[in-house]
C-alpha cells in the first residue's frame, strides 16, 4: 500500500472519528462506482479490496447461457466451464477484469462517493453516540437563534432547542452558557438531529443529582417529578437511610442546594414533597400546605375526592387549579378537591341566627332609648315649666317686695314729711316765744 495512502486514512480515522473498515469500504464503493461509470453503466461490476495492502480486483458478474444475447451480462456455457468445472446454465460466474485506467470522470466519481460515505460515516458515528446518551444533562453554548429555535453548539454537532421545549420565563443570546436535557436524537437526510429541552423534568432530576451527592450514592431517591415549566414543579422524594431526612438533603443548609437549582430555572419554584407507599398520605403531602379534613379513594375510577376547610379550598386548589394539577401528576390520580359544604351550612345558619337576634337586640334598644328619650323629653319639659313657674312666681314675689318697699318708703317719706312739720311747728312755737319776751 501507498505510504501517503496509508498517512491520509489514519489522518481521517482520527479526525473524523471513523474506523478503518468504514473507510476501506468507501474505497471500494468508489472504486466500484468509477469502474461502472468507465464502463458505460452496462455492466454488473464489483470490487474486492485488500485491507492490508489496498490493492483492488475488479470483477464482471455474468449469468450462464446456451445462448448469449448480451454479452455485458451473459457468457456461454463452454466460455463458463474453461473458467469453472462446476459451471452450468443460471450460475452467475465473477470473472476479474482488468480496467486500463479510469479517466477524471471516473476518478471524480470515485472522490465524490470517498466523500459522501465518509459524511454518511460521521453522522453515523454521531447518532449512535448522542442516541446512547438521551436523558443526560447536556452544556453547550448558543449559537443563534433562528425562528424561534435555539440553535445550540455541543463540541462538533449542533444541537436544536425547538420553542416548545423552551421556560416561557427564559431569554438566550448568541454566546449564552446553556443547559438542557437530550430528549431525542433523529436521523434526517441532513445528518443527526439532536433535540434539547428546557421544560422536561429530567433536567429538574439532573439538576438535583449534580447538587445533592445523596442521590448519586443512592441515599435518597427522587420518585416522581410534575413539573409546569417556568411556574412551579413538585418533587417526590424518598429516603433509603432512616437516619437521613430526604427533604432537608434536598435542601441542604439554609437552602443552597434548592436555590441553586432554581438559579437555574429562573426562579421557578420548587415544592419537595415526601413519598409515601400511602396514597392516601402522599396526596395529603402533595396538596400542602392547605389541611386535609377527609380523603376518599375510588380505586375503580383512579380518583380520589379531597376535603378541606372552606376558607383553605383556594389555596388547596391553587392559582388556576395548578397546586391541585401538579398533586394529580405527581401520585398518578384524578384529584377532586371540595370545600366542607355541612360546616359552611351550619356556620351560615349559626350568622343569619346570630344577625337576627343582634337586628332585634338593636330594635329594642332602639325602642327602649326612644322611650327614654321621650320621658326625658317630657321630665325637660315639666322642668321647664316648673322653672317658668317658679321664675313667674320668682317674678311675682319681686314685684310684690318692690311694692312693699316702695309702700315703705312712702310711709317714710310721709314720717319724715310729717316729722319735718312738727319741727317746723315746733320752731315757730321757738320763735314766737322769743318774740314776746
Amino acid at each position: 500500500m501507498d505510504q501517503n495512502l496509508r498517512l491520509i486514512l489514519q489522518q481521517i480515522e482520527a479526525e473524523k472519528s471513523i474506523d478503518r473498515e468504514t473507510l476501506i469500504e468507501a474505497i471500494r464503493s468508489a472504486i466500484e462506482s468509477a469502474a461502472r461509470k468507465d464502463a458505460g453503466n452496462v455492466s454488473n461490476i464489483t470490487v474486492d479490496v485488500d485491507p492490508d495492502t489496498l490493492a483492488f480486483k475488479v470483477f464482471e458478474i455474468k449469468t450462464v447461457m446456451e445462448e448469449v444475447e448480451d454479452s455485458t451480462t451473459e457468457i456461454s456455457l463452454s466460455d463458463a466451464l474453461a473458467l469453472n468445472e462446476a459451471a452450468v446454465v443460471g450460475n452467475r460466474l465473477k470473472i476479474q477484469t482488468h480496467p486500463k485506467g479510469f479517466g477524471r470522470i471516473a476518478a471524480q466519481t470515485a472522490k465524490q462517493v470517498i466523500i459522501q460515505k465518509i459524511k454518511d460515516a460521521e453522522r453515523d458515528n454521531i447518532y449512535d453516540e448522542y442516541k446512547e446518551r438521551e436523558g443526560e444533562l447536556i452544556t453547550g453554548s448558543v449559537k443563534r437563534l433562528s425562528h424561534g429555535n435555539i440553535i445550540v453548539s455541543i463540541g462538533k454537532v449542533e444541537a436544536l432547542i425547538p420553542y416548545r421545549e423552551q421556560s416561557p420565563r427564559e431569554t438566550y443570546r448568541p454566546g449564552d452558557r446553556i443547559r438542557a436535557v437530550l430528549t431525542e436524537v433523529e436521523k434526517s437526510s441532513k445528518g443527526a438531529q439532536v433535540i434539547l429541552s428546557r421544560t422536561s423534568p429530567e433536567l429538574v432530576l439532573s439538576l438535583f443529582e449534580l447538587e445533592v451527592p445523596e442521590l448519586y450514592d443512592e441515599t435518597i431517591e427522587i420518585m416522581a417529578i410534575a413539573r409546569e415549566a417556568g411556574s412551579r414543579t413538585k418533587v417526590a422524594i424518598r429516603s433509603n437511610d432512616v437516619n437521613v431526612d430526604p427533604v432537608g438533603a434536598c435542601v441542604g443548609m439554609k437552602g443552597s442546594r434548592v436555590r441553586s437549582v432554581v438559579e437555574e430555572l429562573s426562579g421557578e419554584k420548587i415544592d419537595i414533597v415526601r413519598w409515601s407507599d400511602n396514597v392516601s398520605e402522599l396526596c395529603a403531602n402533595a396538596l400542602n400546605p392547605a389541611d386535609i379534613i377527609q380523603i376518599q379513594m375510588d380505586e375503580e375510577q383512579g380518583n380520589i375526592q379531597v376535603i378541606v376547610p372552606q376558607d383553605q379550598l383556594s389555596l388547596a386548589i391553587g392559582k388556576r387549579g395548578q397546586n391541585a394539577r401538579l398533586a394529580s401528576k405527581l401520585i398518578g390520580w384524578n384529584i377532586d378537591i371540595q370545600g366542607e359544604a355541612d360546616g359552611e351550612e351550619e356556620e351560615v345558619d349559626a350568622l343569619f341566627e346570630d344577625s337576627d337576634d343582634v337586628a332585634n337586640s338593636d330594635a329594642g334598644d332602639e325602642s327602649t332609648e326612644s322611650d327614654n328619650t321621650d320621658d326625658v323629653a317630657e321630665s325637660n319639659a315639666e322642668d321647664e315649666s316648673t322653672e317658668s313657674d317658679n321664675t313667674d312666681e320668682v317674678a311675682e314675689s319681686n314685684a310684690e317686695d318692690e311694692s312693699t318697699e316702695s309702700d315703705d318708703t312712702d310711709d317714710v317719706a310721709e314720717s319724715d314729711t310729717e316729722g319735718e312739720t312738727a319741727e317746723s311747728d315746733d320752731t315757730n312755737k321757738v320763735t314766737e316765744g322769743d318774740e314776746a319776751k
